[in-house]
């Protein structure tokens, strides 16, 4: 029996791969799936659900449309969660020389798709932008508040890549398969804003156009927006300005530990007024326990908000984070206190080296210890 090999085995490579990273999507997905392809009648293409393990079924549904058309595929992301990411993990799962990205809850305009492509071909560009806000476009029925977060946040990515796009912000948009290639190892992969990473991490100016949509209303389901998302955003901004060498999560632990210091100070200044400067020690120490439960909760909110612990895991996760943290505690109140009443420098600077030496430790125990894995949600 021969066996043929690999070059002598013919294939469909689809023309467009439409990458769609959901999260509780479980009632879009079937719509969406009819939607693509009818408008995307006559075109070699696939559909690539990216999900990252929605307890609603999300990937399974999908899975069911994949049974009963090949053109769709699956990617079940267990342990990571992310748009961003998830839009990256499914742009390099495809051979596919064109890459569209849209979201899976129907409020992009999928009949938008054949004039991107058509413009990304026949113009030689490298990005087609869907986008609000260019002439024909706009935000549907948004609130004032979520328009004018958006407009800020739009002018902010403006300035950081530099270029004329009006709508840096977009979810939707098409790609050459070899821009993202070039640039991916550079990509955060933070945040929502894929777009947005992939033009401030290009190494030359892209060679984009922006076509108009109008943003839609949800199909089903209910926002993933929250105030997180601008915690997010900045956090992907901060990482562009001092690059990859220092993690993202370091970045966000290192900035709420500086939010837990003026915690600290604020607990531990009234304390010494009431108390006196003889109970330095008690006083520290009560510091140290309200502003490490601080951090906990700030931690649990936004550093580890794909691994967000909830219900009796969240009081296990404190008491883990205290206990795992009681080493970088006790040099933290040992320091301070020795400090204080030996080294003469004063309640504050003896304070905050304490606050240093336990910062450290902190930072490497609760990584492993605390937030293991992404959690149900």
């Amino acid at each position: 029996m021969t066996t043929a090999s690999p070059d002598s085995i013919s294939c469909q490579v689809p023309e467009l791969a439409v990458i769609v990273p959901t999260y509780n999507e479980a009632g879009s997905v079937e719509e969406l799936a009819r939607r693509v392809a009818i408008t995307l009648e006559g075109v070699d293409w696939e559909l690539i659900f990216v999900d990252d393990d929605s307890p609603d079924g999300t990937a399974e549904r999908a899975r069911e449309l994949s049974r009963r058309d090949a053109r769709i595929r699956v990617i079940q992301r267990v342990g990571r969660r992310g748009l961003s990411s998830a839009c990256i993990e499914g742009m390099l799962a495809t051979s596919a020389p064109y890459l569209a990205v849209m979201d899976g809850d129907l409020q992009h305009d999928e009949t938008l798709l054949p004039r991107m492509l058509a413009a990304i071909k026949d113009e030689d560009l490298e990005i087609v932008v869907g986008s609000r806000y260019v002439a024909g476009g706009g935000v549907g029925d948004w609130s004032a508040r979520r328009h004018s977060m958006s407009k800020v946040a739009t002018r902010i990515g403006q300035r950081l890549i530099r270029v004329e796009l009006q709508d840096p912000m977009s979810g939707f948009f098409m790609v050459r398969a070899s821009v993202i290639h070039a640039c991916v190892r550079r990509l955060t992969g933070v945040g929502f804003k894929i777009l947005l990473d992939i033009f401030s991490t290009a190494e030359r100016p892209l060679r984009f156009r922006e076509l108009p949509f109008t943003f839609r209303q949800r199909h089903a389901g209910s926002s993933k927006l929250d105030n997180a998302v601008l915690w997010e955003y900045l956090l992907m901004l901060t990482q562009k300005m001092i690059g990859p060498l220092i993690p993202v999560r370091f970045i966000a632990f290192s900035v709420i530990g500086g939010l837990g210091v003026f915690v600290h100070m604020a607990v531990l200044w009234p304390m010494l007024q009431w108390l006196g400067s003889g109970a330095f020690l008690l006083s520290q120490s009560a510091a140290t326990l309200v502003a490490m439960t601080s951090n906990f909760f700030l931690n649990n909110l936004l550093t580890y908000r794909d691994m967000r612990l909830r219900g009796r895991q969240l009081l296990w996760g404190w008491l883990s984070f205290v206990v795992t943290c009681s080493v970088g505690a006790l040099a933290n109140v040992g320091i301070a206190n020795y400090l204080f009443h030996e080294g003469h420098s004063g309640w504050f600077l003896s304070a905050l080296a304490g606050i240093l030496v336990g910062a450290v430790w902190n930072y490497a125990v609760t990584a492993v210890y605390t937030w293991k894995r992404p959690q149900t949600k």
